[in-house]
């Protein structure tokens, strides 16, 4: 009897640390993970698995209600981008469609919410090394298969089979961008692992080796581009780490300025640039299709042509563009033109504040906390807003659910809010990360 005593309820289930740690492996595989499930068990299975997801979620933060403050739950940007979306679904040409679409971005974020609150940011990374570890060993794994033990694509995968030949390979993630931004945003993680000492050394070492192969053999241009930005940060990160306290706050702003006008002159030798990576002919792909993108804009500037995230090639503007292309783009190949094509300059408006709260909020903490975990943030974030200029990832699957993430740890760790708690908290009172008086 004292034994069944002592045995947990099932009802204490979704607030236990043990079920809050599968249940972040659980998501983050399972969307990181997206087109492997897709491909191999369809698109239905893959929403019910977000659906079944979405209500232990719920479970989850209603359990732990208690630990939780209803004003430092979700960051207002977000909402407003939320809302935003929701609203297009009205003048959107099919509202229907829209709706479902929003459903799935809403669902992403409900998932992530609730790894944020219930996960500290060494934890989370610890949660996205593992599954990063198993996704990119098994995608390695079948690239073997595929090109050398077999010699025949996995058409059902989308694997062409070349890594005999150095590459491009694709993996389990569809696409060779989608895998080189994965193995960046892996590395990222690795090296955080690897300062942090949260796995032995010689699996964040052999981690890394297998990140960076991967990212090579992936032969996408977008991964130099992203190991060049990353690398520029966390040296930069570095540095305003050493400064006195007294003198960090104009080393910031100096830093914004340099910023601004060193991404001015890339942009302006953005050919020279793109000509020594070998991509004008993809750069000339993308100016193509943002010039007849730019065309719908000025048809609709401020709200937009609703929201759909990944392109319904039935409807139109999308259908239109593609037939003009004779291609059959699912994106923009940029977030920020996806957003203004869909949601007019005021979504972007949105958009682009959410992404600059987050990446301040986490900049100016991890400059004042010397702890290694405090630059995962930062630097995921800056992979999201550097690759979002190439891809469209960070509006849906796992980069949405990454940059939510990060964005709900940099409002807990700097925001408004914050002074605010400690006003309503009695002094005394143990408070847990996501702001409330509780024990967590």
């Amino acid at each position: 009897m004292t034994t069944l005593r002592a045995l947990p309820r099932w009802t204490d289930l979704p607030g236990s640390a043990d079920f809050a740690r599968a249940f972040t492996v659980t998501v983050l595989a399972s969307i990181a993970g997206s087109h492997a499930i897709e491909s191999l068990a369809g698109s239905a299975a893959l929403v019910s698995i977000i659906a079944a997801e979405s209500v232990i979620a719920v479970g989850i933060l209603v359990a732990r209600r208690r630990e939780l403050s209803a004003l430092r739950l979700i960051p207002l940007t977000l909402v407003a981008f939320l809302l935003w979306t929701l609203a297009s679904a009205f003048w959107s040409t099919d509202p229907v469609e829209s709706f479902f679409r929003w459903l799935s971005l809403a669902a992403l974020a409900l998932l992530a919410v609730t790894i944020g609150h219930i996960r500290d940011t060494l934890q989370t990374v610890r949660a996205v090394g593992d599954v990063a570890r198993f996704l990119l060993i098994v995608s390695l794994a079948v690239e073997i298969a595929s090109g050398i033990l077999f010699d025949m694509p996995f058409t059902f995968l989308g694997v062409r089979g070349d890594i005999a030949d150095l590459g491009p390979v694709q993996g389990i993630f569809g696409t060779r961008n989608m895998l080189g931004f994965f193995c960046v945003v892996a590395l990222v993680t690795f090296i955080v692992e690897l300062r942090t000492r949260s796995v032995r050394t010689g699996v964040a070492v052999l981690s890394i080796v297998l990140a960076s192969v991967l990212a090579l053999l992936s032969a996408s241009p977008t991964v130099f581009v992203l190991a060049a930005a990353v690398s520029a940060l966390t040296g930069v990160l570095y540095l305003i780490r050493r400064i006195p306290d007294a003198h960090r706050t104009r080393a910031q702003w100096i830093l914004a300025v340099v910023a601004v006008i060193g991404g001015s002159v890339a942009w302006g030798s953005r050919s020279s640039i793109i000509n020594r990576l070998g991509a004008a002919d993809d750069l000339s792909l993308r100016t193509n299709l943002w010039r007849f993108v730019e065309f719908y804009v000025q048809r609709q500037p401020v709200q937009g042509w609703g929201w759909f995230g990944p392109w319904d090639v039935r409807e139109p503007p999308f259908a239109v563009i593609n037939w003009l292309l004779r291609d059959s783009h699912t994106t923009a190949l940029n977030a920020y033109v996806d957003v203004l094509l869909q949601l007019g300059w005021a979504g972007l408006v949105v958009f682009v504040a959410f992404f600059a709260l987050t990446f301040a909020r986490s900049w100016v903490d991890a400059s004042r906390r010397r702890a290694a975990v405090h630059a995962w943030v930062p630097l995921m974030v800056a992979t999201l807003a550097v690759v979002s200029m190439f891809e469209s990832f960070t509006l849906f699957g796992i980069g949405w659910l990454l940059l939510v993430i990060c964005a709900v740890r940099a409002g807990q760790s700097r925001s408004w809010r914050e002074a605010l708690d400690r006003r309503t908290v009695p002094p005394g009172l143990p408070r847990t990360p996501g702001g409330s008086s509780l024990a967590g």
